[in-house]
């Protein structure tokens, strides 16, 4: 709620001085009776909270319709409900605009490039909104003319009954002028409001004094203080029901009316007076009690909503940019901002001071978010650019090279260039496949080349064929045996007689090296090889290591997964570049055999970092184990 905002029900300004002048107009001999002026405050931001709640709900084209049926009948609407509408119907159009920018950039569209499309809506609303402000302007010049007339004409009554009163007749003569003057001043309503609380007591104090002049008889004046004294009755009835309704608002609405009626009421007998004003007061603090405790019941929870929306902020403030490093981290993201969102949503009011505020905290947190998430794809958009151009140099210099005739040093290029693809990044999907393809076609046609050129090796390639056959027959003799250091050390040596033999021919190279491989798997797995002896002496040193502290263990564990990480990451590299020759030669080169040497290693490496990493968790568990 702003502080443009106003209730909806009519002539809020009124209702709010009639509370003051109720509070300031007591019952002739009785106590006055305070409202205080916070409880007047609350009120007023409650009816305004009412007229804005109800105006939230409305569409646009629902506000438009409105705001012409009051253009038809301004004097029937309030400045609160007009201001309200005005507000709602540009908190929507403002929605929309925002939304539509946010794709726009969203999009790649520039910041200073958007431009709000025509709003026909809002064109009609700004025309029917002036009409409403001139008809409006119209009517409080004149209201405030009659206010001013109203103002004399109560001067006027006011010095008649002291005419009354100074008269020498007798006072019984002048009842029936007195209460003729009574009713012109009940039928006189809109006054100016900055003189209406002394105006009324002018006018009561020459009550008063006829009053006390007049001489009626005992029957007649008997008569006007027990109809007097059934009204006020009925008026503190009144009062009292007040205190069980369930609408708060309402019912403190209603009280303001029922104080008026009964200032408006003349005097009762002197001996009651007390007595019915004590009883109407006492119904009147009542309900002012339940009136504060509602709206401190509000503030409680306005100040819930603005923790929960205090929270949703520093959500979106302690963002960590640095983390969103990938188009999905940052898609990641944006759906948990909109989530917060629309729970923002979903949460009511904070305090009147602090609603605006904390709403434009959440928002400049949102557009922040918004506006690096456009800078980054802006920039990722630049960056898949440029990887573009440098592709495509790498496509034209591979089509140069395929027809080339120096096998040896064109394959030790063309491998050189697959390395240098995988490490530029990625490319727009509508380019990547066709530069993929380019490629690899041209990489392709020089390794069959290449192939067509070295056919006279093929019977040696059959040779080094049947030689690995033989090598996995005895690999497979070993694996049904138990593990020694002799079959250790035969395996070794039949690992490097493999490595020693040439090349196979290019159909059958991929199935014997996959036998082979599963074979040396199996084997280290079971055997573990050379392993054995490396962890029983990594074992001991682990004992000596622990002790001089666990703490020196735990840095000998960290430089292990280390180095296991990094002899994996090795590991596929090689196994990729494996591949990659696989795809793109017939018949194999030198580059298998070195490569397949360089995995055979660093297998054997990684088994024996993962033992040893064992060998340390046990120790800890151990350790645990003594320590419970």
């Amino acid at each position: 709620m702003t502080d443009t905002q106003d209730t909806n029900l009519p002539k809020m300004e009124e209702g709010l001085e009639d509370v003051k002048q109720t509070v300031e107009a007591p019952e002739p001999a009785a106590q006055e009776l305070t409202i205080p002026e916070e409880v007047v405050e609350e009120a007023e931001e409650a009816l305004e909270e009412t007229a804005e709640e109800e105006s939230r709900k409305l569409t646009k084209s629902e506000i438009l319709a409105k705001m012409k049926d009051i253009a038809e009948n301004v004097e029937q609407a309030s400045k609160a409900v007009i201001d309200n509408l005005k507000q709602n119907f540009y908190r929507l159009h403002n929605a929309e605009v925002e939304a539509a920018k946010r794709a726009f950039l969203d999009g790649g569209g520039a910041e200073e490039d958007f431009v709000p499309a025509p709003d026909a809506e809002e064109d009609e609303f700004k025309e029917v909104m002036s009409v409403v402000k001139e008809k409006r302007n119209q009517l409080n010049a004149e209201e405030e003319k009659l206010r001013e007339k109203n103002y004399q004409v109560k001067l006027a009554i006011i010095e008649e009954l002291k005419e009354l009163i100074e008269s020498p007749d007798d006072p019984n003569k002048n009842y029936n002028e007195f209460k003729k003057l009574q009713q012109q001043w009940h039928e006189v309503t809109l006054i100016p409001q900055n003189k209406a609380n002394e105006l009324w007591k002018s006018y009561q104090l020459y009550v008063e004094k006829f009053y006390d002049l007049l001489k009626l008889n005992n029957e007649f004046r008997e008569y006007d203080f027990k109809k007097n004294l059934e009204i006020k009755t009925r008026l503190c009835e009144a009062a009292e029901k007040l205190a069980e309704e369930e609408d708060v608002i309402a019912a403190f609405h209603h009280l303001q009316k029922l104080h008026q009626e009964y200032r408006d009421t003349g005097p009762v007998a002197k001996e009651l007076r007390d007595e019915i004003w004590a009883r109407f007061k006492a119904a009147s603090t009542l309900l002012n009690k339940k009136h504060q405790q509602y709206f401190e019941e509000q503030k409680k929870v306005e100040q819930e909503n603005l923790d929960k929306k205090t929270v949703i902020c520093e959500i979106v403030e302690g963002i960590d940019y640095l983390k969103l490093n990938g188009f999905q981290a940052w898609e990641k993201k944006t759906k948990e901002v909109i989530a917060l969102q629309n729970k923002w949503k979903t949460i009511g009011y904070a305090p009147q001071k602090l609603n605006v505020k904390i709403f434009e905290r959440f928002r400049k947190a949102c557009d922040e978010f918004f506006q690096k998430k456009s800078d980054y794809f802006k920039q990722a958009k630049a960056r898949m650019n440029e990887n573009l151009e440098k592709k495509r140099a790498l496509v034209e210099r591979v089509e140069a090279l395929k027809d080339s005739k120096e096998w040896k040093e064109t394959a030790e290029e063309l491998v050189k260039l697959q390395k240098e693809w995988k490490s530029i990044g990625p490319v727009a999907k509508r380019y990547s496949d066709s530069l993929w393809k380019r490629f690899i076609a041209a990489c392709d046609y020089f390794f069959e080349q290449k192939g067509a050129a070295t056919s006279s090796q093929r019977s040696i390639e059959n040779d080094n064929l049947k030689r690995k056959k033989a090598i996995i027959e005895q690999l497979k003799d070993l694996k049904e045996q138990e593990e020694s250091e002799e079959n250790n050390q035969k395996i070794h040596s039949l690992m490097a007689e493999w490595n020693e033999i040439g090349h196979v021919p290019f159909k059958e190279k991929d199935k014997i090296y996959e036998q082979y491989r599963t074979l040396v798997d199996k084997l280290y797995k079971s055997f573990n090889l050379s392993m054995a002896k490396k962890v029983s002496k990594f074992r001991t040193a682990v004992g000596k290591v622990q002790e001089s502290g666990m703490q020196t263990v735990y840095r000998e564990r960290e430089k292990l997964v280390r180095n296991y990480e990094n002899l994996l990451n090795e590991l596929h590299t090689y196994e990729n570049n494996l591949g990659f020759l696989n795809a793109t030669s017939k018949t194999g080169n030198s580059l298998l055999t070195e490569l397949n040497k360089k995995m055979d290693k660093l297998k054997a490496e990684i088994e024996v970092a993962k033992e040893k990493i064992r060998q340390i968790d046990e120790n800890f568990q151990k350790e645990e184990e003594k320590a419970d």
